[in-house]
């Protein structure tokens, strides 16, 4: 974590702000603090910062509301969602912004680190696609892990998260047996009938999303350019 960064922690609750402030002062020289989304959107444009922690419910503009407006004019900043509500409508709108991370209450040291985590990959590396659209249903967060199709989310095992990301880094081109066994088999030889059961589980659970078996070779996943 860069100690140059300025962070921008939005919560209506005291208690759970100052805990939260406290932390991140370890971390970092400059964080503003809001109780509202109106604070925070008046901080935002006096003061730039470069990741913003947000609370999701809040007195005169929510976080979700915030984050619209921000994504108005800045597509990049990483912006952090904390709730207390596991809703699939707002996982939904989550994506929808790009959002870096959709946090569950409590608010954990732990949790604060993985999503700081990303955001700072998210600055250092904003060339990178964060959403991949898969096809005109589909897309894929791959800062959440979140596979959506048809508007619903698609839960997928640590293994096909593997290798739904391997297939997608090299969309259009071929993945080698041996590049998926590197990945998610490192250590077994035995290794190619786990492969095509992890495979078929995966075609069940992604629908019209093409996997393609090039036979003695490997797999290759296609996608739809220009959605």
């Amino acid at each position: 974590m860069k100690k140059d960064t300025t962070i921008l922690y939005v919560e209506d609750n005291d208690f759970i702000r100052e805990e939260a402030l406290d932390y991140l002062s370890l971390f970092y020289n400059t964080i503003l603090e809001a109780t509202n989304g109106q604070e925070a959107l008046e901080i935002y444009k006096a003061s730039n910062p470069d990741i913003i922690i947000t609370d999701i419910k809040m007195p005169i503009i929510s976080g979700l509301q915030l984050a619209k407006y921000i994504r108005k004019e800045n597509k990049k900043i990483p912006i952090i969602i904390l709730t207390a509500f596991v809703d699939t409508e707002y996982l939904l709108e989550a994506i929808e912004l790009h959002l870096v991370k959709y946090i569950i209450k409590p608010v954990t040291n732990y949790k604060l680190d993985i999503a700081l985590d990303l955001a700072h990959q998210c600055l250092e590396e904003d060339k990178k696609i964060c959403i991949v659209h898969i096809s005109a249903n589909s897309y894929y967060d791959r800062f959440n892990r979140l596979l959506m199709i048809d508007d619903n989310v698609i839960s997928l095992t640590h293994n096909e998260i593997l290798l739904f990301e391997l297939l997608l880094d090299k969309a259009h081109m071929i993945v080698t047996y041996l590049e998926i066994k590197a990945k998610i088999w490192n250590y077994e030889e035995y290794y190619m009938d786990a492969l095509r059961s992890l495979i078929r589980s995966l075609r069940n659970k992604i629908g019209d999303i093409v996997i393609k078996n090039i036979s003695g070779i490997g797999y290759r996943i296609e996608i739809e350019d220009n959605i």
